[in-house]
């Protein structure tokens, strides 16, 4: 029997159809009569022609969604969220595969129930804060969020990788009053920062003061306690010196008083040598001398005074 050449034609054309390559990264869905069959894996596969389909190539990739939306805080703050998606399939088992596939009419319904999906996560968490604490709770709104949306994508057949709260920013008229309140916030801290070291200063400088004040007075008081005790000293070897002078003028028969007129003219001399220019009024007469050691001697004699009243 002779093959004819529409008879060859069509036996090539179905030995054509029967190889499908599906490019690495995705799965491809295989329909017959538009009821799912089976999955096909990258590389070179075989279909029945005419009866199989191929309805779908799955990326089994890292995909990415850009999100931006908007929320409001429990004072009645407007909060602009700008963030960023990352999802994959879980997966290239058939079970995932067939429901990533049906699951969503399309790629745009997925698209927008995942979106819809964050920024109701976001709004209800956002809903129950105060606009001071929405960025420093940046963290537990990310881990919120994830736990939330990962489970949800997990009955969907896929998996979150990571979500990231790119740009958080309010209105102007917030943002500007934020501003004030950090700005007077660290005028403050710099005017508490500045008295602290002002009373510590003040306070340093008060005991400083103490101890020189202290170190001065021990200072003064053990001057003067060897001031004295120079002076003590002193008077007693003048006493000792004055008694061995009187001892030695009587074994030579002399009066005593000349040593008290040796001790009158010395002194006159050391006035005269060693004075600066002070003015000293002193009757340097005999009589002069005699009034003056009798007034001495009295002074060192209380004894005396009373017997001359």
């Amino acid at each position: 029997m002779e093959l004819t050449l529409p008879v060859l034609f069509l036996i090539g054309a179905a030995v054509f159809f029967s190889f499908v390559t599906v490019p690495q990264g995705y799965v491809g869905v295989v329909t017959m009569f538009g009821k799912y069959r089976r999955i096909m894996l990258p590389g070179l596969n075989f279909k029945i022609p005419l009866l199989e389909v191929v309805t779908r190539k799955i990326s089994v990739q890292n995909q990415s969604l850009e999100m931006q939306f908007a929320a409001i805080t429990f004072d009645q703050a407007n909060v602009n969220f700008k963030a960023m998606l990352l999802y994959s399939v879980m997966n290239q088992d058939e079970e995932t595969i067939k429901n990533v596939a049906f699951k969503f009419i399309n790629q745009a319904s997925l698209m927008q129930a995942l979106t819809r999906t964050v920024e109701g996560s976001v709004r209800s968490f956002v809903a129950t804060k105060k606009q001071n604490e929405i960025l420093i709770l940046r963290r537990e709104l990310i881990d919120t969020i994830k736990e939330h949306v990962d489970s949800l994508l997990e009955s969907w057949g896929y998996h979150l990788i990571d979500l990231q709260m790119n740009d958080i920013t309010f209105d102007d008229e917030i943002m500007r009053s934020m501003a004030q309140v950090v700005a007077s916030q660290n005028l403050r801290a710099a005017a508490e920062n500045e008295g602290q070291a002002l009373l510590i200063r003040k306070t340093k400088e008060a005991e400083a003061e103490g101890a020189a004040i202290r170190i001065a007075a021990q200072a003064e008081k053990e001057a003067s306690q060897l001031r004295g005790q120079g002076v003590a000293l002193f008077r007693e070897e003048v006493a000792v010196g004055m008694s061995k002078a009187a001892e030695s003028a009587r074994d030579a028969g002399l009066d005593a008083n000349v040593i008290l007129f040796s001790m009158w003219t010395d002194a006159i001399k050391h006035f005269a040598e060693y004075g600066k220019g002070n003015m000293i009024m002193l009757d340097g007469s005999t009589d002069g001398m005699d009034r003056t050691l009798k007034q001495m001697l009295m002074l060192g004699n209380p004894k005396l005074d009373e017997k001359k009243k």
